[in-house]
């Protein structure tokens, strides 16, 4: 059975890290507005902050699989309450670029680490346990938006150091898991690395990387569309509906909370019906409601948001266990790698909407990452690894 306080406490910690770094693009209309940037710029902050996080991510990975430390979570919350602080006060954009790259790197630690922690803890129902770890990280990037909206929107920037006080909780969530961690680590302390060379991969090599390529072209997919939204969204709002920034904030929690429910159902749909079905369905079964957003009303607007968040979102859980059971004796690795290359993907996807933004119209930019979801198709190349001994 899994270790349930763990794995809710490494939740719980996703939540309040992600609830941090979700500050970053709530601020965009006050740091447009306060500092004078245009959109490419705020592309450009995107694309630092992910760029940070997807570059360090399976290095963090790799390194720690070789050389587990039990300290790794708290030093990476470490680095995101510095660049908390600094995004308070920093009045120049290189500032808020610095600010950014340390709440990259504070992710970078996070994300690998926790994901390899939760599978260990998760034990023979890991899909659940991703699913429980990574809907903390959805809600809490759900919740970082609305709370922009009451607590800076309506006074200035430095009310940002209220958040602090997540960070402080964030610490405390880590306790325990750094706990059971050390725990664990001590336990398998003087055991020979004999039954990681004798762990048989369920596909060739060649094929092993052939799987691995057509993953990451989902991610491509799913990662563009997420950066229209998460970086964008508001903008798009604000200009064609004419709503408040408040206003927009709120849908954009809207979206959020329904990628939030959509983590939680893939995870335990891929332990039942296979990775593969879950993948498909989730990144192809968008396109209808991404197709249709940019020519609606407000109202339905807020409804397909909801309805493509969801299902874009259950993809994920599945998607980091399909490539954990390829590679199951790199967990860390292979969690830095694909969390990595989704925040690098949207990072470079952010930067280039922004240019593309800039020139042709925020609206043109959802007309054309509608058609995102439709690569999705290339799902049905992936093998079914669901009956495979691993």
């Amino acid at each position: 059975m899994p270790t349930l306080h763990v794995l809710l406490a490494l939740s719980a910690a996703h939540c309040l890290n992600d609830l941090l770094q979700s500050v970053i693009t709530a601020v965009y209309p006050m740091l447009k507005e306060d500092l004078g940037i245009n959109f490419a710029e705020i592309g450009l902050i995107t694309f630092v902050y992910q760029m940070a996080a997807s570059i360090f991510q399976p290095v963090v990975g790799f390194a720690f699989d070789k050389k587990p430390f039990v300290g790794s979570l708290p030093a990476g919350m470490c680095c995101t309450a510095i660049g908390i602080t600094m995004l308070a006060y920093c009045n120049s954009l290189a500032g808020v670029l610095a600010a950014v790259f340390m709440v990259g790197i504070g992710s970078a630690t996070l994300h690998p680490e926790a994901s390899r922690i939760t599978s260990l803890a998760g034990r023979e129902r890991r899909g659940f346990a991703q699913s429980v770890f990574q809907v903390g990280g959805n809600f809490g990037g759900s919740i970082g938006p609305l709370l922009v909206a009451l607590i800076v929107a309506p006074h200035n920037r430095h009310y940002i150091m209220w958040f602090l006080l997540f960070a402080a909780l964030c610490f405390a969530a880590m306790r325990p898991i750094c706990r059971w961690y050390g725990g664990y680590l001590r336990a398998m302390k003087g055991k020979t690395n004999s039954s990681e060379h004798k762990t048989k991969l369920p596909l060739s090599r060649r094929r092993t990387i052939f799987t691995i390529i057509v993953i990451m072209i989902l991610i491509f997919s799913k990662y563009i569309y997420m950066a229209s939204i998460s970086s964008y969204y508001t903008f798009y709002l604000i200009d064609k509906f004419g709503v408040s920034i408040s206003q927009s904030q709120i849908y954009l929690f809207i979206f959020v909370v329904s990628t939030a429910a959509g983590t939680l159902v893939g995870g335990p749909m891929g332990d039942r019906y296979g990775r593969k079905m879950v993948i498909w369905v989730s990144i192809l079964g968008a396109a209808p409601f991404s197709l249709l957003m940019p020519h609606v009303g407000l109202l339905l607007t807020a409804i397909m948001s909801f309805c493509v968040g969801f299902i874009l979102s259950s993809a994920f859980p599945a998607i980091l266990l399909y490539a954990q059971e390829l590679l199951p004796t790199h967990l860390g690795m292979i969690s830095g790698l694909f969390f990595g290359f989704a925040f690098g993907v949207g990072g470079i996807a952010s930067a280039v909407l922004g240019y593309f933004a800039d020139s042709y119209g925020i609206e043109a930019v959802y007309n054309v990452c509608a058609y995102m979801p439709l690569i999705g198709i290339v799902a049905a190349l992936l093998p079914d690894l669901k009956n495979k001994r691993l």
